[in-house]
């Protein structure tokens, strides 16, 4: 158990009652506090708005819709929750639907369990976490749709140093690893990530990832 799982409030959605259960049992197991369980978009949408979890824990296929569904009907009514599906399906359009929603990130269903405690806590830290099969075809959209609908002349201008703080955070990476990595302070990496906010219009770290993979900037030059 860690200090970050002890802290972070996770709510399941799944339309089968056993995996479902199972699912909230392991998570409070390992520390995690299971705050909600739900079956579909209507019972996800009504518990999120009442405990606003850190994670939601989604599966696609639900008893009165879709994952992608219940998906925007929670960011709808608690923004500060991040939604890691947990699916079954690795199908192109149902991953690539489910991030369109606003998902931060996609596992399948055969992911080990110790898979899915790092997943949790990493989406509540703002990252973005696939399985690594699908990892590259997400990328590959966001690459294709910015080839076809942004050029250079429309990005706001980021200095070198916040364009190269941006690269790690689009790899996951902490404000404490960058400033490893940087020489530089935490306190100097965090206030780049903010300054590039700012800039970008972006609230989070998975909203400025994004902005990376869209613009190529994810890789190195």
């Amino acid at each position: 158990m860690t200090d970050e799982a002890t802290k972070t409030t996770v709510m399941v959605v799944d339309d089968h009652p056993i995996w479902r259960d199972a699912v909230a049992r392991d998570l409070t197991n390992d520390g995690f506090r299971v705050v909600a369980t739900a079956d579909g978009v209507d019972s996800a949408r009504r518990r999120a708005a009442v405990v606003k979890p850190d994670v939601v824990v989604m599966d696609m296929q639900l008893t009165d819709g879709t994952g992608v569904q219940a998906t925007a009907a929670v960011l709808e009514v608690s923004p500060v929750s991040r939604v890691l599906v947990l699916s079954a399906s690795d199908e192109r359009e149902d991953v690539l639907e489910a991030v369109k929603a606003g998902a931060t990130g996609y596992l399948v269903k055969s992911a080990a369990r110790a898979e899915l405690t790092q997943a949790i806590t990493a989406t509540a830290a703002g990252r973005a976490v696939f399985t690594p099969s699908l990892a590259g075809l997400v990328l590959g959209e966001y690459r294709r749709i910015a080839q076809t609908t942004t050029t250079g002349a429309d990005r706001p201008s980021l200095t070198a140093r916040e364009t190269e703080v941006l690269r790690y955070v689009a790899k996951g990476l902490s404000a404490k690893q960058i400033a490893e990595r940087l020489s530089l302070s935490r306190r100097t990496v965090e206030n780049h990530v903010q300054a590039t906010f700012r800039k970008l219009q972006v609230a989070n770290r998975v909203e400025l990832t994004r902005y990376a993979i869209e613009h190529g900037l994810d890789s190195e030059p």
